[in-house]
This record gives structure tokens, C-alpha cells and sequence, in this order.
């Protein structure tokens, strides 16, 4: 298994140069990939549907959420607030559905990173 951000969901929708791009392909045609709920919310949510959207969603289901997720993503995103990093809301929650299940995570920014370096987050390769 392998989970994507909504970054990295939407390089492959839009066929953005890069390496979240064949990471997500690739994924997708092993029938490995998996999305974390908040990136199910994020791309359901935008203003305008994306196309292939319905196919990428039935082919890739969620990752659990397990009990005390949301205290575990709370407490990664406080430990790195207080290392004086980035951690939005969003990326922690996202972070978090990969640290519990773990599975990396193909992302299309440099956003994870601190939860990689210090929350135990796998990104992919």
C-alpha cells in the first residue's frame, strides 16, 4: 500500500511534471494506492470537479482511521510547532493517516517533510 496527497492526486490529474506524477501512476496500476480521508474531503471539495476524479476514487480506497488518531496528529503537529516548524492542520491529519497505517506517502511538495524528519511519517521514493 501507498497513500498520495491531494498535491500529489492532483499533479496526476492535471499530468504535472514531477515526481508525484508516475509515483501515483504507478501506484494506481499495482492497485496499491490508497488515500488518507482529508484528501478524499480535499479534492471532493474543490470549487470544480476534476474529471477523472470518479475512476481515481473507486479504484483507490481510504485508510482507516484508528482510534486515537486524532489526539497522535494533534500531538505531532504541537511537537512541531514547538520546534518552530510548518505544520498545517491539514498535512498533520494527512500525515497522521500514514503514520498509523504505516504506509508512505507520495506527495507533490515539500510540506511532509518535518513529519518525516521528526513524527515518523514514511514519504515514497
Amino acid at each position: 500500500m501507498i497513500a498520495a496527497d491531494t498535491s500529489a492526486v492532483l499533479h496526476f490529474l492535471h499530468g504535472f511534471d514531477g515526481p508525484a506524477r508516475p509515483a501515483v501512476r504507478r501506484a494506481l496500476l499495482d492497485e496499491r494506492l490508497v488515500l488518507p480521508p482529508l484528501v478524499l474531503t480535499e479534492l471532493l471539495s474543490a470549487a470544480s470537479p476534476e474529471s477523472d476524479l470518479d475512476a481515481l476514487l473507486g479504484a483507490a480506497p481510504l485508510v482507516p482511521v484508528i482510534d486515537g488518531y486524532w489526539e497522535r496528529a494533534a500531538l505531532n503537529r504541537r511537537a512541531l510547532a514547538m520546534r518552530g516548524l510548518k505544520a498545517r492542520l491539514a498535512d498533520a491529519l494527512i500525515a497522521q493517516s500514514c503514520i498509523d497505517a504505516g504506509i508512505p506517502l507520495i506527495s507533490g511538495d515539500s510540506d511532509f517533510r518535518h513529519f518525516a524528519a521528526h513524527c515518523g511519517l514514511k514519504l515514497a521514493e
